[in-house]
């Protein structure tokens, strides 16, 4: 797949970023608008309609709460269509767990998990929005060149800073999200002043390598990395001055899914039974003005974006 002309995706087709987060939800359910190019990040941003729904696939044996839930091709593309049907606006797959602790595959493993699923599911959801979830700047290009339209990076460009390169050249979406360490390491690494100062001067820092690298701006989305190299306490800090995150104009991708603290805060030491707990999280972060929510249970918690937002729009009006 060759270089996207600007303003459309690596598939080709057109977007534009602030034209996609403004839009209400459709009269009957349709195929998600596609995203790519936006204005100069810029406070105020307009109002985010409704915020936008990851959907996640772990194409891992060993992701904290479903890992090996996907174990074949046809598997996956049926969890897709599902996430897709109950609201899910694009589809984040993953081959190499990123929870504390989980054991690194390399890139050729990584690239073997992912690659046939997300061909398949382009195959049978051509205007479908995919993002790989990836460090590897191997894995990015292959699976943009397989059909991909976004990179997710949970590294924010630390553990490969060529995969910048790869997104600049793609023209596409990147995902910068904050993390410390590796999943080795990260526990060890929280420690911090005031957690949303310190998180907001490293995702300016890693904001700073993307554009030397030719990422443009209107092309990057933030996220601060709940549970990445952060304790319960932090995480409940950075959701309670999210705004301050918001603040510097890049839309923000949040990601509480099924986490650890919510588990502390709520003593449920079962992932899958999170879910009430992640769509709390959901809500607090929509308040906050979170442009994108990546969660696993995408049913229930699109259930609950429609009507977070009806309740704002109802106390603006």
């Amino acid at each position: 797949m060759g270089i996207a002309a600007a303003g459309a995706l690596p598939s080709g087709r057109p977007v534009c970023l602030d034209d996609w987060l403004a839009e209400p939800w459709p009269e009957a359910p349709e195929a998600a608008p596609l995203l790519a190019a936006r204005a100069q990040p810029a406070a105020p941003r307009p109002l985010i309609r409704r915020p936008r729904l990851m959907g996640i696939l772990n194409l891992t044996p060993d992701s904290f709460s479903d890992g090996g839930r996907l174990p074949t091709v046809a598997a996956a593309v049926r969890a897709a269509g599902r996430m897709l049907a109950q609201g899910a606006d694009l589809l984040d797959l993953g081959g190499q767990s990123t929870r504390p602790g989980a054991a690194e595959v390399g890139g050729e493993e990584e690239t073997a998990r992912v690659l046939p699923a997300l061909a398949a599911i382009r195959a049978a959801h051509p205007e479908a929005i995919l993002s790989v979830d990836t460090f590897r700047a191997p894995v990015a290009a292959a699976a943009l060149a397989a059909g991909a339209d976004w990179i997710n990076d949970v590294s924010g460009g630390r553990r490969d800073p060529e995969i910048l390169r790869v997104a600049a050249e793609a023209r596409c979406p990147y995902v910068l999200m904050h993390s410390r360490g590796d999943s080795g390491s990260m526990d060890a690494l929280a420690l911090y002043g005031d957690v949303v100062a310190e998180v907001r001067r490293e995702l300016l820092e890693a904001t700073e390598c993307a554009l030397a690298a030719g990422i443009r701006a209107e092309r990057l989305i933030w996220d601060p990395g709940l549970g990445f190299a952060k304790t319960t306490p932090h995480n409940l800090t950075l959701l309670g001055r999210l705004g301050e995150l918001a603040a510097e104009g890049f839309p923000l991708l949040i990601g509480p899914s099924r986490k650890r603290f919510i588990g502390a805060v709520l003593q449920e030491p079962r992932p899958r039974a999170r879910l009430w707990g992640t769509a709390a999280v959901c809500v607090q972060a929509i308040g906050a003005g979170a442009a994108i929510l990546r969660v696993h249970d995408v049913g229930p918690i699109a259930q609950t974006i429609r009507m977070a937002v009806a309740l704002r729009d109802s106390a603006e009006a």
